[in-house]
């Protein structure tokens, strides 16, 4: 096992005080940034950086970003909500390192969905049935995987099949569990 244990730090934007969010880092009992390579291809790593190495993932609507030696998570209802992201973390670095034999290590960020492209499939009526003021920024609520496109209600089912199957392309939609 790479990554053993961790110590979890909870804190509230400096640039936000007032805001219901939480953020988390994990600081970790040892140095996973070997394994980084391997779970970004694991994963499907928004984001790699070679040098320090950390790779990012959205997930949820979430940035996560896992360093050498820590893990940054933003917009967190609580601190369970944070044990629960960083233990899975945990669980998939140390099954990423544990299979590196038979993953190919990645050092490239994955691609990235364009908001043109997203709004071009949305009805563009900015009917504020989403919850959002516009389709622009439905789109790119859908581009950072914060809500799917069953909040529209204009869509069709043909027109939200063309929006998944281009979100697919993306490997966006991570999840985590407990178990």
């Amino acid at each position: 096992m790479l990554l053993e244990s961790y110590r979890l730090e909870i804190f509230n934007s400096k640039c936000n005080p007032g805001a219901m969010a939480v953020h988390c880092f994990a600081h970790l009992g040892q140095d996973v940034g070997q394994s980084l390579p391997y779970l970004n291809t694991a994963l499907g790593g928004f984001v790699y950086i070679q040098d320090p190495p950390s790779v990012t993932f959205k997930v949820h609507g979430k940035l996560i970003t896992v360093q050498g030696r820590r893990i940054a998570v933003n917009a967190l209802k609580d601190e369970a909500e944070a044990r629960k992201i960083v233990e899975w973390l945990k669980r998939e670095i140390n099954d990423a390192w544990e299979n590196r034999e038979r993953i190919v290590p990645s050092f490239k960020g994955a691609p990235k969905p364009r908001l043109i492209e997203i709004l071009k499939l949305l009805p563009k009526t900015n009917c504020r049935q989403c919850g959002e003021d516009t389709c622009l920024v439905f789109a790119a609520r859908i581009a950072e995987s914060a809500k799917g496109v069953e909040a529209c209600s204009p869509l069709d089912s043909a027109q939200r099949r063309r929006i998944e199957d281009y979100m697919n392309r993306f490997n966006s939609s991570r999840s985590y569990s407990v178990a």
